[in-house]
């Protein structure tokens, strides 16, 4: 009879006392203790069902089969619907970075109100090309498209957009890249401060 000294350790790891990781690790890999019902582990340990010795074993043997289980779910499987549930809804139910205490409020500028709110910034300017006067958002400090907040408000923004559209047939959804060179508000409030507004330009490299 041999006893295989790593299945005996593994098992002293698990809690069971030497003595009976010996019994059990006699002629036995951790692969067949699992496999014995329940009426061989407590023949081979000496001990009754009822017995504490019984009970410990049984459950660090569960546990082990747990923390297995857990293990394999790690394993990740792309699929094309998983792909699209993550992409889908960062604004629904997923964690929503605009409501966490430390994140300012922060949306979209309409294209139209563009130049009105950037007045102040003394940004037009006049295109050397064409002569005609423009809005140099270039100027603005930049926030990547892939920004956690940029993220979200593109997410709502396109779910908002395709609800208003309904039924209708001839709806066209937001072209790729629309959120591009779009300006983003930002609305800082402080207790001493009072409140304090900023505008950033969507970029979509650095």
């Amino acid at each position: 009879m041999v006893v295989k000294s790593a299945t005996k350790k593994r098992l002293m790891e698990m809690g069971i006392a030497e003595e009976y990781a010996h019994k059990l690790a006699t002629d036995r890999n951790m692969t067949d203790i699992k496999a014995m019902p329940a009426d061989e582990i407590a023949s081979v340990l000496g001990v009754s069902k009822d017995d504490e010795i019984f009970t410990g074993a049984m459950n660090a043997l569960a546990e082990l089969g747990q923390r297995r289980q857990k293990r394999r779910s790690r394993k990740i499987t792309i699929s094309r619907k998983a792909l699209d549930d993550d992409d889908m809804d960062l604004a629904g139910t997923k964690f929503n970075v605009l409501n966490h205490v430390l994140v300012p409020h922060q949306e979209l500028v309409p294209v139209e109100e563009e130049e009105e709110q950037l007045a102040p910034w003394g940004l037009l300017t006049n295109d050397s090309e064409t002569g005609e006067s423009r809005l140099a958002k270039e100027l603005l400090p930049k926030i990547l498209i892939t920004d956690p907040v940029v993220q979200v408000i593109k997410e709502t923004t396109e779910r908002a957009h395709d609800a208003a559209s309904g039924e209708d047939e001839e709806h066209v959804p937001l072209p790729a890249g629309w959120l591009a060179d779009r300006v983003l508000k930002v609305v800082r409030q402080s207790p001493s401060a009072g409140v304090s507004v900023a505008y950033r330009l969507i970029v979509e490299g650095s």
